[in-house]
């Protein structure tokens, strides 16, 4: 009965944070400090990554191909298929779980730990809503952007990597990034991003929330929480993608 249990006080604990807030300025202004400390701040690392893989992803694909028969610009098509529709909104995803999910985990356990979410109780502020909803908006608006930068350099990057290695020609490459695009492509990957938003803070609010004891447990807390946001971003991966590429 324990998943029950903590299923049926996560729902509890989301029903409060998105209770009417008391002081909607308040609000705001934690919203645009969380953009900052969870968008902003991950840009650097999901910027290097992309990069990389894409020129990972082109030069495998490039060496791959050795039929006569595959036409020359499926290294540019293949590597715009992988990075729009899974390493881009999944992958990316997972990364920020454990860089962001571990961040909220710790700091909203740390706060439980020393008493702070109990004073903001006492203070007849609604905790829930005051630490959890600012943080779940604030990923809802920046992650989009942040896997639109992610999918522009992993392109980028595997343009590149590449033309300067030698697996392909400029032309190929981009004629192969422009072959057979399907915008609605589009609205499926961000569509997962946008699950996967609210799951890596949800679930990592919810386990910061309820962390009892000490430091230990905090460093418990953040560790849950990257482990069932992952689980949870795979999970969900799989449902999206058969309602969406399942005809």
């Amino acid at each position: 009965m324990k998943p029950f249990f903590h299923i049926g006080r996560y729902f509890m604990l989301m029903f409060r944070a998105f209770s009417r807030p008391q002081k909607i300025s308040v609000y705001w202004r934690q919203i645009l400090f969380e953009i900052n400390n969870i968008g902003i701040s991950s840009l650097p690392i999901i910027a290097i990554i992309s990069v990389f893989m894409g020129g990972i992803i082109t030069i495998q694909a490039a060496f791959g191909f050795n039929s006569p028969w595959v036409p020359l610009y499926a290294v540019g098509y293949t590597t715009r298929e992988s990075i729009l529709l899974e390493f881009s909104p999944t992958i990316v995803s997972l990364i920020l779980a454990g860089k962001v999910g571990s961040n909220i985990a710790s700091e909203i356990g740390a706060m439980r730990i020393t008493e702070q979410i109990d004073a903001l109780e006492i203070m007849g502020i609604n905790s829930a809503g005051y630490l959890i909803f600012p943080k779940i908006a604030a990923s809802l608006i920046i992650f989009p952007f942040l896997i639109a930068i992610s999918m522009f350099l992993g392109i980028l990057g595997g343009y590149f990597m590449g033309v300067s290695s030698g697996a392909c020609s400029s032309y190929e490459y981009i004629f192969g990034i422009q072959a057979f695009y399907e915008p609605w492509k589009l609205y499926y990957s961000f569509t997962k991003v946008l699950v996967f938003a609210y799951i890596i803070t949800s679930v990592s609010s919810y386990f910061g929330y309820y962390t009892t004891g000490g430091a230990l447990e905090v460093g418990k807390s953040s560790t849950s929480a990257v482990v069932y946001s992952s689980i949870l971003i795979l999970f969900f991966s799989l449902i999206l993608t058969n309602l969406f590429l399942s005809h």
